[in-house]
């Protein structure tokens, strides 16, 4: 029987999928201490670069001075961004384009979303970005569709190669090994959670401050998926907050960040995270 291109690539995304899964899940049962080791799936080179924010866009729809001096240091000369805003409803995308190309342009970068192309000529558009930049929305969504177009194994190996990545809230879940902590609701099935896997942790977006009502209630929820989880690493990250592996180091460029493994968290000082980095390079 014949197969669409888009039966083709869903079929291909669940066998990547299934292969991915501990081995425990592959046989059907639970492992008997209820805990689930993680999937391996980090990827780097000393070219990757790549960037985090819990949230880009303040609540006024501005970029905040911190953010956008983050953005001059991580893209640094490349002037022309492609956006990716698959995490957005389709008939949204146009006007996402728009705002963003406004606030890009007071930095000087020239914005154009892949949206406007599909199929072999997404691809394309990809091969060639000069930098990315993938927003904010649906995370389910966004992984979604970046497996059935097979665009997620492109932009990776585009990252690996030193094409400089920025991801904003569903765009930094997606950074991560799988989306583990994400706040969004499944809006859409997705065959795995394995995402890029270019940031060595899984990210928490729009993660409170201490001060804040709803903190206590966050950190308890990432500490029982940490404690079921033991072998992945949160960072929660908060709104226009930001991180960085660059040249195998990870920073800690704007606060607020925190930290949790294994059941325990801290916050993370802005400027250079050995725990991260630690993660970069396993002893």
């Amino acid at each position: 029987m014949d197969l669409s291109r888009r039966q083709f690539l869903k079929t291909a995304a669940l066998a990547g999928a299934a292969a991915t899964l501990p081995g425990c899940l592959h046989q059907g049962f639970v492992p008997a201490n209820g805990k689930f080791p993680a999937a391996p799936n980090f990827h780097t080179s000393p070219q990757a670069s790549v960037m985090i924010s819990g949230g880009t866009i303040t609540k006024d729809g501005k970029f905040t001075d911190a953010v956008r001096a983050a953005h001059r240091l991580h893209y640094g000369d490349r002037k022309k961004i492609l956006l990716i805003l698959h995490a957005t409803e389709p008939e949204k995308r146009d006007l996402d384009e728009r705002k963003l190309r406004v606030l890009f342009a007071d930095d000087n970068f020239e914005v154009e979303s892949l949206h406007h192309w599909q199929g072999d000529e997404a691809l394309e558009k990809i091969r060639t970005a000069e930098a990315f930049f993938v927003g904010g929305g649906e995370t389910f969504l966004l992984l979604r569709t970046l497996i059935e177009t097979g665009q997620l194994g492109l932009i990776r190996e585009r990252v690996l190669a030193g094409v400089p990545y920025n991801g904003s809230s569903a765009g930094s879940n997606v950074a991560g090994p799988v989306i583990g902590t994400t706040n969004d609701f499944p809006v859409v099935d997705v065959p795995t959670r394995a995402a890029f896997g270019i940031f060595p942790a899984v990210v928490n977006p729009h993660h409170p401050t201490v001060t804040e009502p709803d903190y206590g209630g966050r950190v308890n929820k990432i500490l029982i998926y940490t404690r079921l989880n033991p072998a992945e690493t949160v960072i929660g990250i908060g709104n226009a907050a930001v991180a960085r592996l660059h040249q195998g180091r990870v920073t800690i460029e704007v606060g607020p960040a925190f930290y949790y493994h294994a059941g325990e968290h801290h916050p993370l000082p802005e400027g250079f995270s050995p725990e991260l980095t630690a993660l970069v390079h396993p002893a």
